[in-house]
């Protein structure tokens, strides 16, 4: 047991915890509801994307290791300064609508364990997630980081706890049973959203320039980088595979008893939980609004730093979760601004469904111009050096691209109809 601890710590790097943190509370949320109101129909979705987010992932991370610099660093010196500070001050108010969903959801979930206050259980998540970011060190968080990637194991324990139709699942994998309705077409829209989303792009960048500065902050012989990035490319895959799976085991759980039971519409992630209780029985329930509490402590941080690490960037500040807070106060107060703000918006008659909405609008918006300046940095030689991206990165990548340009434009339609 002793040489398993420090091997995995060792092991599991910024790619899985990126993964994990897609599957937050607002994502498990959006999981459940696809499975409640479209049974086992929407599955496919689910590998569909893989390959995509994997190849953006890998830009982005590979951006942040040959650079030296995070991906709005990068941007900075190669876009226009008001169209960067646009996408970006897009980008922290659709993480903060992020946050406030997640820890009004990890507020809910406790109550909904040992009861008391939902109000004061979210802001007792705010508060401890701002002090984590801001009093402990990276190399001592990333590992806090890595073992709550672990807990996503509740949802894969929660289907084993109920009767799955494992014949029907197979069958609409691999034959997907297509709609033609709007309501089927935007919940297609939101999972890509949920799946391929901004904030990712800035954290696993920024998560890689972290691990550079502590081997000394030089970027090392391309022998070193080399083998840095097949270590980037292990992580990643086996951090975006493992989203998805979480993914694909949370809709199969609202596929197999929400919509079997004839609940098809969820609107959080804590509602879902209290929904399985009375079909499911309590150890499916335990294991679900636990899993909300423990992912919600992992995404809310890389959400606020996400958006700490773009802003700093953008403006030239010092950044940085590894350095003291004197040193970084501009990024450790967007730290801090955004977590409470989340927090706040919790207390107040936001509709939190409305608000996510809004948010998956804003990061469909943003992603796609982020996305496509990704894609040409990591083709450039003047940037990357030698180590610019393989031609079937570069295709997934654009691919990825235009899906989320697609997305998008769905989004659009349907605000104006």
């Amino acid at each position: 047991m002793k040489k398993y601890i420090p091997s995995f710590l060792r092991h599991v790097g910024p790619g899985v915890v990126t993964g994990a943190a897609d599957d937050d509370p607002s994502g498990i949320a959006t999981y459940t509801q696809a499975g409640a109101q479209f049974g086992t129909g929407l599955l496919w979705t689910v590998f569909l994307s893989l390959p995509f987010m994997i190849a953006i992932q890998l830009v982005s991370a590979r951006i942040g290791r040959v650079t030296g610099k995070g991906v709005a660093a990068n941007l900075r010196q190669h876009l226009p300064a008001p169209l960067l500070l646009g996408l970006v001050g897009l980008l922290v108010v659709a993480n903060t609508i992020n946050i406030a969903a997640d820890i009004a959801a990890m507020g809910e979930s406790l109550k909904l364990v040992i009861g008391g206050s939902a109000h004061f259980h979210s802001l007792m998540f705010g508060v401890i997630t701002v002090l984590l970011q801001v009093f402990v060190p990276y190399r001592k968080l990333a590992h806090v980081l890595k073992w709550l990637t672990l807990t996503l194991f509740a949802y894969v324990a929660t289907v084993l706890a109920v009767h799955v139709d494992w014949g029907r699942v197979l069958y609409d994998l691999v034959v997907p049973k297509l709609q033609f309705d709007g309501g089927y077409w935007m919940m297609i829209v939101a999972l890509l959203g949920t799946t391929i989303s901004p904030y990712l792009f800035f954290w696993q960048a920024s998560q890689e320039v972290e691990e550079l500065r502590l081997k000394g902050g030089e970027r090392g012989t391309d022998d070193a980088v080399k083998r840095d990035l097949a270590r980037v490319k292990q992580d990643t895959w086996i951090g975006m595979t493992f989203s998805n799976i979480i993914a694909f085991f949370v809709m199969v759980v609202g596929a197999s008893v929400l919509y079997a039971g004839g609940v098809h519409d969820i609107t959080s992630a804590a509602q879902a939980a209290e929904a399985l209780r009375p079909l499911a029985g309590d150890f499916a329930f335990w294991l679900f609004a636990g899993g909300i509490i423990a992912t919600g402590l992992l995404a809310v941080p890389v959400l606020a730093s996400s958006a700490a690490y773009a802003v700093a960037e953008a403006f030239g500040w010092e950044e940085g979760l590894e350095r003291h807070w004197r040193e970084a106060k501009q990024f450790y107060a967007i730290i801090t601004v955004a977590t409470l703000v989340g927090t706040a918006l919790g207390f107040t008659p936001i509709d939190p469904m409305k608000a996510l909405y809004w948010s998956a609008v804003i990061n469909g918006v943003v992603a796609v111009p982020i996305m496509a300046a990704m894609m040409v940095l990591t083709t450039r030689a003047d940037v990357m050096g030698r180590f610019t991206s393989g031609r079937k990165t570069r295709w997934l990548g654009w691919g990825g691209t235009a899906l989320m340009g697609f997305a998008a434009l769905m989004m659009g339609w349907d605000l104006v109809h």
